[in-house]
């Protein structure tokens, strides 16, 4: 699934020592692969954001490092919002279905993908799981990605906006360490702040890296335990499906 980053290919071969004048022809080889994949995966990423254009729906691509609290923040969400905003989930993990058997008690529609060895969701992947969700129009979709800070933010998916989450367990230099992740997303949900009395984390100094690389970031603190600033990122959330079910047209 990640021709990109190798993860794949170098799961089962050991180290590799290049002859001489194999490394500009590795280079050139790798590279040329890369350009495809991620050309391959632009052109499916179109397709899937102009099929969620036509019908209004928001899709959020929500990422983070395993254990930030994506899927019991989505809970809350699921929970207090119903009634108000037509939601669905697309679930990606590795293995297993708990997290989606998870959205699914709370009335929520859910499709479960897993990527086996594959450390992201990919562009063509997303759109088979969309035709198999069958969101509504109007609706919204929190795409759930794997757990990841690296490869999911090289691969556009047709998503509206990014959404990354990071808990306050985590460490505040996670910015500067997986910066392509920060410059790549529009909103940073800064997670699990009733934790924030028992670790060494500063919330200024997160939010200030996330803003040296990326200075449009939303940066929210909120916990989806008690509930602190949920009420800001439900707001957020709300602008999005208006923007989307109503898009500015030039």
């Amino acid at each position: 699934m990640c021709t990109t980053c190798g993860c794949l290919q170098m799961a089962d071969v050991g180290p590799y020592e290049p002859r001489r004048g194999d490394t500009q022809a590795g280079q050139r080889a790798t590279l040329s692969i890369e350009q495809a994949v991620l050309a391959k995966s632009a052109r499916q990423a179109d397709r899937n954001r102009r099929w969620l254009a036509e019908r209004g729906i928001l899709a959020l691509n929500l990422m983070s490092a395993p254990g930030a609290g994506k899927t019991r923040l989505l809970e809350r969400t699921l929970t207090e919002l119903k009634g108000e905003l037509a939601m669905s989930v697309i679930e990606g993990d590795q293995e297993t279905a708990f997290d989606a058997d998870r959205i699914r008690a709370t009335g929520c529609r859910a499709v479960q993908i897993n990527t086996g060895t594959g450390c992201h969701i990919d562009a063509e992947v997303l759109g088979h799981a969309l035709h198999e969700l069958a969101p509504a129009r109007n609706s919204v979709v929190m795409i759930e990605n794997v757990g990841n800070l690296v490869c999911p933010a090289l691969f556009e998916l047709g998503e509206r906006a990014r959404v990354v989450i990071l808990s306050v367990t985590e460490g505040e230099d996670k910015p500067l360490k997986y910066p392509h992740m920060f410059r790549r997303c529009d909103l940073l949900l800064i997670n699990k702040a009733d934790l924030l009395p028992h670790v060494a984390f500063d919330v200024e100094r997160c939010v200030a890296y996330a803003r040296r690389l990326n200075p449009a970031i939303d940066c929210l603190t909120v916990s989806a335990v008690s509930g602190h600033n949920l009420a800001r990122w439900y707001g957020w959330l709300r602008a999005q499906a208006a923007a989307a079910r109503h898009p500015v047209t030039t």
